[in-house]
């Protein structure tokens, strides 16, 4: 997985990596949240991938866009 750079170091997001239709996002509390694009939609997985690699707002996005929408969640 790729460290999130966290610009603004106010994220929970600690990794995350990317395929075609996927992103997987892992938060500071161990947790690992795959998204994908049936689960969350296309649009939204390509704004994370965006946001991920900024190392920007990809917390905040979650939190407002996509929250529950993971396909699963692993400890």
């Amino acid at each position: 997985m790729n460290r999130y750079s966290d610009i603004d170091r106010d994220s929970g997001v600690v990794q995350y990596e990317y395929g075609d239709d996927y992103i997987n996002v892992r938060f500071s509390d161990g947790a690992t949240y795959y998204y994908n694009y049936a689960s969350a939609g296309a649009h939204q997985i390509e704004r994370m991938k965006i946001l991920a690699n900024r190392g920007d707002g990809l917390n905040a996005y979650i939190n407002e866009h996509v929250a529950k929408r993971y396909a699963r969640r692993e400890r």
